[in-house]
């Protein structure tokens, strides 16, 4: 209790993680529609202390894309940028696996849970060690048909991207 008889409740603090590619393509594969993360960050941070919020996106240097990023920040994420390579054999590269990992890792001991949007099962190491080492729940948002069953079951929480999570 505080002065003048009030009560003082700490908010739970969160750390949001975002595979922009992946829910991109696992979200447009699934259901020919784009994810809404407007709807996403009021469902995350709902009654919680955001104390980091990343989104992990490949720089293209795009018109759409900038614009994109830039409603990305104006939500209230922290983008990260990777740059786009193309490789001689015609395939690309930009994977944040490991700096998603890092930074999550680097997070979780100051959070009250970990939230991630993606259903790349090279994460599920990476909440494994969260829970182990820091006692920190994860909450991972993915598509359900297309999330790795290792990463829904190392997540304490699973949350599949519906319609609700969905732009129309």
């Amino acid at each position: 209790m505080v002065p003048n008889g009030l009560f003082w409740f700490a908010m739970e603090k969160v750390a949001i993680f975002v595979d922009v590619q992946n829910v991109y393509y696992t979200t447009r594969q699934a259901f020919g529609r784009q994810f809404d993360y407007r709807a996403f960050w009021s469902r995350t941070t709902g009654g919680r202390e955001v104390i980091a919020a990343f989104a992990y996106a490949i720089e293209r240097d795009h018109a759409k894309q900038k614009k994109f990023q830039q409603i990305l920040r104006d939500i209230g994420f922290d983008v990260k940028l990777k740059p786009f390579i193309q490789r001689g054999d015609g395939s690309a590269k930009g994977d944040w696996d490991v700096g998603i990992t890092l930074d999550m890792l680097e997070q979780a001991e100051q959070a009250d849970v970990v939230v991630l949007a993606s259903g790349d099962g090279d994460f599920d190491m990476a909440l494994e060690r969260i829970k182990a080492k820091f006692g920190v729940p994860t909450e991972v948002y993915g598509v359900e048909q297309l999330t790795a069953t290792s990463l829904i079951v190392a997540a304490q929480k699973f949350i599949a991207i519906k319609h609700e999570l969905l732009l129309p």
